[in-house]
């Protein structure tokens, strides 16, 4: 059966190497010299949190490798996207910048964190230090970890890289195994996805049974297959109050007024 995840990280690879040649490490380190500070994206959610709300990422994406297109390309907007996020009360964005399975690109990113003053999460497939530098220079707040995408160990070391340059971490897992090994990094933010990236079937019971196992001190946030306000009751009732939320909103006309129909006052 398709692996979808395994040909993900194949192509990013690659990817990666491609950009490193039109872009040179150095390059990417002389920008970030220049940058003002990062947005304080943990500090964005429990502000919700404190307030006694949910905390929402709201996503911004053209497609998904299980959905098919959210939008086409005349009708896909992520500055305006992120400026309705952020009037109807998101915490955070998530923009995917993956190309070849999301449609996605870091002028996506650019453009939605100019158009608001929430953090912003560069949401793609990290498997090489040159991407935690190209996040921090197109102005990313936070980067994903996807755990099982590299070992560990290199994990740790990106993690480090990352909180050196000013950038959050969530870190994705989907069973026990990949929650045990996100544990060992320091992020509060722990993202249990709801849909297994190997085949992209997805099931909220994956929430419920692994939130239990996350110490009270981090953060869950539940990602994927919530669509409907019963599913966003089902995770508050099992104690989850952060969510990560794009393709119910996405195939809206206007993904900020869709949010607030998910996610009222």
């Amino acid at each position: 059966m398709r692996n979808i995840l395994e040909e993900i990280l194949w192509k990013k690879r690659r990817e990666v190497e491609v950009a490193a040649r039109k872009i040179s490490l150095a390059a990417l380190q002389d920008g970030i010299e220049r940058l003002p500070p990062t947005r304080d994206f943990v500090g964005a959610l429990r502000a919700k949190h404190a307030a006694g709300r949910v905390a929402v990422i709201a996503e911004i994406k053209k497609k998904s490798p299980s959905a098919g297109q959210f939008r086409r390309d005349g009708d896909f907007n992520p500055a305006r996207f992120a400026a309705s996020y952020e009037a109807h009360g998101a915490a955070c964005l998530s923009v995917l910048t993956d190309q070849d399975f999301f449609g996605g690109c870091a002028a996506d990113l650019v453009a939605a964190r100019a158009a608001c003053a929430v953090p912003v999460l560069r949401k793609d497939f990290i498997v090489d230090a040159y991407q935690i530098y190209e996040a921090r220079a197109m102005g990313a707040d936070a980067v994903l970890f996807i755990m099982d995408a590299v070992p560990i160990h290199e994990f740790l070391r990106l993690e480090e890289l990352a909180t050196a340059l000013g950038l959050a971490v969530l870190a994705e897992s989907h069973n026990a195994a990949q929650l045990q090994q996100a544990l060992l990094l320091e992020t509060p933010l722990i993202g249990i996805n709801n849909r297994d990236l190997t085949r992209f079937k997805t099931d909220l019971e994956t929430t419920r049974n692994l939130a239990p196992l996350v110490p009270e001190s981090r953060i869950v946030i539940t990602e994927s297959g919530i669509e409907t306000r019963q599913a966003v009751d089902f995770m508050r009732t099992n104690n989850v109050n952060t969510f990560l939320v794009g393709g119910a909103l996405m195939r809206e006309e206007d993904p900020g007024a869709a949010f607030a129909s998910l996610f009222p006052n």
